[in-house]
């Protein structure tokens, strides 16, 4: 697909916004990038739009991950088992999706916005086991959890985070901060199995992929630079970004609605 160099423009801005609302709130943002391409970019094919999305949000979790690697918040065992389950889930998850309708798609795709925006609003808690490590007692509950959040991840092209995250500290009993941080691998294996699986239909514009990517890393290091001067106005962050979800989200049934003809 050929575009313009305003909308490769475009892509890298929309690529900053959520990379900078990453850096700034810590999760949440990557479910962003699929309304970013489809209503700025203007990218008309839902489908062009989630495959790219997947695997811009893989690469920008990958390059988040090796940070968390070096300050060694990532249970690798607990994290590998997980993403495997995962993986497959994604693989099938992706696989639906791409038989799915675009518009309704869509849909489906705002009416989880909403879901992730409540998920914000609550607070999570910080304690939890640091020494926790795989077990026979904990691994069916990585593997089903893993599946289900890979099915989901797999089927919207999103990265997942908001989702893997409770379901870690609910398999384990892990905090939070380890729970970001192993996270990762599954937001990276799930983007990058969604995203082989939407290359396969040739549904990734992967020159917009890479301007997304670095458009990405640059609006991460500012909202992360950001996100220290307010850390104590956490609460606050979360509220006012989950308000913008929401209303994406209404916008995006809108737009869906529409296009679907249920406004006659």
């Amino acid at each position: 697909m050929d575009l313009s160099p305003l909308q490769y423009g475009l892509g890298a801005g929309a690529g900053s916004i959520v990379g900078f609302s990453l850096g700034l709130v810590g999760g949440g943002g990557s479910i962003l990038a699929v309304p970013l391409i489809v209503y700025l970019v203007g990218i008309k094919d839902p489908h062009l739009a989630i495959g790219t999305s997947a695997f811009a949000v893989a690469a920008n979790a990958f390059a988040n991950l090796l940070n968390h690697a070096r300050h060694g918040t990532v249970k690798w065992k607990i994290a590998g088992v997980f993403a495997l389950a995962g993986v497959l889930g994604a693989f099938g998850g992706s696989t639906l999706g791409k038989a799915v309708d675009g518009q309704k798609l869509l849909a489906l795709f705002a009416v989880l916005m909403l879901i992730v925006g409540g998920l914000m609003l609550r607070g999570r808690s910080a304690s939890g086991d640091p020494d926790v490590v795989l077990t026979r007692g904990n691994a069916p509950k990585l593997l089903g959890t893993g599946a289900a959040t890979g099915i989901l991840s797999g089927f919207f092209g999103i990265g997942g985070g908001f989702l893997i995250v409770p379901s870690l500290m609910f398999a384990t009993r892990m905090p939070i901060y380890y729970a970001v941080g192993s996270s990762l691998v599954g937001v990276t294996a799930f983007g990058l199995t969604t995203a082989l699986n939407y290359a396969l239909d040739g549904w990734i514009d992967w020159p917009l992929a890479g301007v997304f990517v670095a458009g990405g890393v640059l609006g991460g290091l500012v909202g992360a630079r950001l996100a220290k001067t307010l850390s104590g106005r956490k609460g606050m962050l979360n509220t006012v970004f989950a308000t913008l979800i929401f209303v994406v989200a209404f916008y995006m049934l809108y737009r869906s609605a529409g296009a679907l003809g249920i406004f006659g």
